[in-house]
């Protein structure tokens, strides 16, 4: 069986307001009934975004590859919401999407800090690795 990551905590301001924001851009359901000293967001059939509850949570780069459909769906919801986003890391705000290496990404934050990426090609196939 490969390694596959199972879960990851996510230390958050308030765990439920981020679980809500992520299920809420990335268009997948949290069952906030479930949400107890973590609030889990099932990303996909193996994956769970565990929020929990920190006073000061650290930064932490998140990244994530989805479809070109989920892309478009995805970023649609950012812009709806007037939520800034940008072309890499250090440029979350400029509103223009990177398309080097052959795909899109983009970056934004969450409400407790942490940089959230959507891609569409691996990432070290888009950075010519």
């Amino acid at each position: 069986m490969a390694i596959q990551l199972d879960h990851t905590i996510v230390p958050a301001r308030d765990r439920v307001q981020s679980a809500r924001f992520f299920s809420r851009i990335f268009g997948i359901h949290f069952d906030e009934a479930k949400a107890g000293h973590f609030a889990p967001v099932h990303v996909n059939e193996v994956l769970i975004l565990d929020f929990c509850d920190s006073e000061r949570p650290s930064s932490h780069h998140y990244a994530f590859r989805v479809s070109e459909s989920e892309f478009d769906d995805i970023v649609g919801r950012i812009q709806a919401e007037g939520i800034a986003y940008g072309s890499s890391p250090f440029s979350r705000d400029d509103r223009t999407v990177d398309t080097r290496g052959g795909g899109r990404r983009v970056y934004f934050d969450d409400p407790s800090g942490h940089v959230l990426e959507i891609l569409t090609v691996p990432w070290e196939r888009s950075a010519g690795a």
